[in-house]
């Protein structure tokens, strides 16, 4: 009996026969294709209940080699120093959630210890909830979708996520509706007047067709001329097959955009011939070219070589492949939310995303599967042959320079054209094991949106900086001026609450102690170093975060100079995690690279604390780290701000503004309308 579907036969490259066929994805159907059913949520909750069975068994199995007594054994453990008890615990690591159908690991599974878990009381996890970073009201969320707004005016398109429609921000963001751990992935939706206070709206789209039934992942929207709006997401089919879809809204005299439907004809793009069913997703933002078409970009990988496709469309639901690739680095692996946008020699304002010119240069972002973190370059479009050269091929993509050095990932960039600029989101994970997400019944939030522009000064890198509208949630300021730090030095900065924070501080140096630092001979490195407690010459110096009174708990974020095996002195930008909590279920490491200092320039940072959250940027955000952290009696009164400096012989100098940070209105929509 013939496949009723036929778009669902999918060529598979280790077919010879299959992986020759081009011909069943080409052609959309202007047919209604039958839906499929629900996800699979009994099977998938059939799954849970075995799994906590066996866990139950094994549970109970390890109570029963204890003998009598040996649960109070189990309590008076998780309560106790670990030299207090001799008995011997093996932990489970959380099940791999992501990797097997085809996306990035999301479950954390790291671990610092080997010991029991840490008693989180609700005080604790409560606290760690943030207070003007963007988070749905529970659950899991992860990834920023990606959006595009065009209009025929001067034959300029418009590229936005949020998109900017009926006078709101619009963001959707995968959201797991059902649990704080990854799975379940469907649309969220909230909405914003200033990118920074949300409201939150009905869930835009759910798994509910045969080419979705898995999951509704990364997408993007696009306005077109006519005024119609146009959504593509990649969606995991009943068989995990990556593939491209396109929706639109039901209403588009309705400014929330509440309600949305999905093409008849879906998928519109499935992987070409020669590409793993699973390495095919996230299309990009679209632009427009001079011939009159729009071009969306795919990342991918063929072996260990992560590449970008390009396709252009007339309609966005037939596409075309454009010649070989976009472009392609050998040993990056797998590369999703692939972004692309142009950034201007000359100005400091930000570009359409269709903009092109001899001012030009375009910068491609990937987020790499394999380490998970998002890498950027800096290079050359050709619009006639789809083709981007990087300007310096020794930093390319996925080897070369990341928006942000700790824990940032998963990124998407939109034009602003409202104020002219480009905005950067990026999802950013736990840290901490996922039963304790479960505890405190969420997981996962957005970094604050910053402006991305091209460093004129130096060239070769970006520059990011928080919006101009989180200033409006400052109140407060206390001014530290010109503050002296001795070598081994800490001075407490009495500031109030340490637990919301934005926090301006530069660093003077004598330059006699620039002048007579020795040679190292061996390079130095952020997260291969001692931390805050390796000493040198020129540091490290910086202020200590979300620290109690006796300093068993804090956060360091400083700067640490050295002069290299070449005889030239480098300034590092670093984030040291592994003294932020008593915990030893958390991951705690150690984050930064260098950042370059021009001549004349005083060494400046700006920190934003908000409870688990630090975003941190050095030099105007030449460098920017974001750290999360589980502080245990650093919290709520208790955390403490100090400048510290812990050079072997040099003095600094600091002056430092602080401001105290209001709660952002993040609230069901229905609470606004009230």
């Amino acid at each position: 009996m013939a496949d009723p579907n036929p778009a669902r036969i999918f060529a598979d490259p280790e077919d010879p026969i299959t992986a020759t066929v081009s011909g069943p994805y080409a052609p959309l159907l202007d047919v209604d294709l039958p839906a499929g059913g629900k996800p699979w949520r009994p099977f998938k909750g059939f799954l849970v209940i075995l799994s906590v069975l066996l866990f139950v068994g094994l549970l109970m199995t390890l109570i029963g080699e204890t003998g009598p007594g040996g649960s109070e054994l189990t309590d008076l453990t998780l309560n106790a120093p670990a030299e207090f008890t001799n008995i011997s615990f093996q932990f489970l690591e959380p099940a791999s959630r992501g990797p097997s159908v085809g996306v990035s690991e999301k479950s954390f599974r790291l671990h610092s210890g080997e010991k029991a878990p840490f008693p989180w009381s609700n005080t604790m996890l409560s606290w760690q909830r943030t207070a003007y970073h963007f988070q749905p009201e529970k659950n899991w969320m992860n990834g920023t979708r990606d959006c595009v707004v065009g209009t025929l005016i001067g034959r300029l398109y418009r590229s936005q996520c949020p998109m900017f429609y009926g006078g709101w921000y619009h963001f959707f963001y995968q959201y797991n509706p059902e649990a704080a751990v990854w799975g379940n992935i469907v649309w969220g939706h909230a909405v914003s007047k200033d990118l920074i206070e949300w409201l939150h709206l009905p869930v835009a789209m759910v798994a509910d067709h045969w080419y979705d039934t898995n999951g509704v992942w990364t997408g993007s929207a696009t306005l077109l001329p006519d005024g119609q709006i146009i959504m593509l997401y990649t969606g995991a089919t009943d068989e995990w097959v990556q593939v491209q879809n396109l929706a639109y809204p039901a209403d588009l005299s309705d400014p929330l955009l509440v309600d949305w439907v999905k093409y008849p004809g879906n998928p519109v793009l499935v992987p070409p011939p020669g590409i793993g069913l699973k390495d095919f997703r996230d299309p990009t933002t679209a632009w427009y070219g001079p011939d009159g078409k729009w071009r969306i970009a795919i990342g991918s990988k063929v072996n260990k070589t992560g590449i970008t496709f390009v396709y252009d469309t007339d309609d966005f639901k037939k596409f075309e492949l454009i010649k070989g690739v976009m472009h392609a680095v050998p040993g990056t692996g797998m590369w999703e939310c692939v972004d692309f946008y142009p950034v201007s020699l000359t100005e400091e304002n930000g570009l359409d995303t269709s903009f092109n010119g001899p001012d030009v240069k375009h910068v491609l972002k990937a987020s790499m599967d394999d380490d998970r973190n998002d890498y950027y370059a800096i290079g050359t479009y050709s619009m006639d042959s789809g083709n981007w050269t990087p300007d310096f091929p020794n930093i390319d993509v996925g080897i070369g320079l990341r928006y942000d050095y700790g824990k940032f990932y998963a990124s998407k960039t939109f034009y602003d054209q409202n104020k002219q600029r480009r905005v950067l989101w990026g999802w950013i994970g736990e840290s901490d094991g996922e039963s304790t997400d479960i505890m405190k019944g969420w997981a996962s939030l957005q970094s604050i949106p910053r402006t991305v522009v091209l460093d004129q000064k130096t060239g070769t890198n970006l520059v990011q900086w928080p919006v101009e509208e989180i200033k409006s949630l400052r109140k407060g300021c206390k001014k530290f001026d010109k503050v002296e730090v001795g070598p081994g030095s800490v001075v407490p900065l009495e500031v109030g609450k340490a637990t919301q924070l934005d926090i301006t501080a530069e660093f003077e140096i004598d330059k006699e102690a620039l002048e007579r630092v020795s040679e190292s001979d061996e390079e130095y490195s952020c997260s291969t170093s001692g931390g805050s407690a390796q000493r040198g010459e020129l540091g490290p110096f910086g202020l200590l975060l979300l620290s109690d009174e006796g300093r068993c708990e804090q956060t360091p974020v400083y700067f640490y100079i050295a002069k290299g095996t070449d005889g030239h002195l480098k300034t590092f930008f670093c984030s040291d995690e592994s003294r932020s909590s008593l915990a030893n279920d958390v991951y705690k490491g150690i984050y930064g690279s260098t950042v370059p200092v021009l001549e004349g320039e005083k060494l400046s940072m700006r920190i934003l604390v908000d409870h688990s959250i630090i975003e941190s940027f050095a030099q105007g955000g030449r460098t920017c780290i974001t750290s999360r952290v589980y502080p245990t009696k650093a919290i709520y009164g208790a955390a403490q701000l100090y400048v510290f400096n812990n050079a072997t012989s040099s003095s600094i100098t600091a002056s430092i503004k602080t401001w105290e940070m209001k709660s952002a209105y993040i609230r069901p929509y229905s609470s606004y309308n009230s």
